[in-house]
């Protein structure tokens, strides 16, 4: 539904629900590579994690690691999940060198702060909390 939503919204963001998760996700999900550039612009001003979830709707390892990825936006409230199907945005997939499914693109600011290729689970928990922003309390 959320897909029919955001063509009939212009091709927008829309946000995933998963049935097969007991909390709503919070994953952003491009249909206009338009939308993501914007967005993508408006992050370079935020010091806020952004996993980009490049995945596609044939690839058995994608439709594994989804659950996986809506319960982490659930976890990491405080780290933007988005999520991009690459044949539908091909030129965003390109645009950063996506070669095999799933990747994912942890980007700081609009860079590139790490990456995982494959359905891994600890490695891509594991970066998330290296990288995200962690509050910082005064000694």
């Amino acid at each position: 539904m959320g897909a029919y939503l955001s063509s009939w919204l212009g091709g927008g963001a829309a946000t995933d629900s998963s049935e097969s998760s007991s909390e709503p996700s919070s994953v952003i999900v491009f249909h206009s590579s338009n939308r993501w550039q914007l967005h993508f612009n408006d992050s370079k001003k935020i010091p806020k994690l952004m996993v980009v979830d490049f995945s596609a709707s044939w690839c058995p390892p994608c439709k594994l690691m989804e659950p996986v990825i809506n319960e982490m936006s659930s976890k990491f409230a405080d780290v933007e999940f988005i999520k991009i199907d690459v044949d539908e945005l091909s030129d965003v997939a390109q645009e950063f060198g996506v070669k095999a499914m799933p990747t994912f693109v942890l980007l700081k600011q609009g860079k590139e702060v790490d990456r995982v290729v494959g359905a891994k689970k600890d490695e891509l928990e594991k970066k998330v909390e290296k990288h995200r922003v962690k509050p910082k309390f005064a000694a």
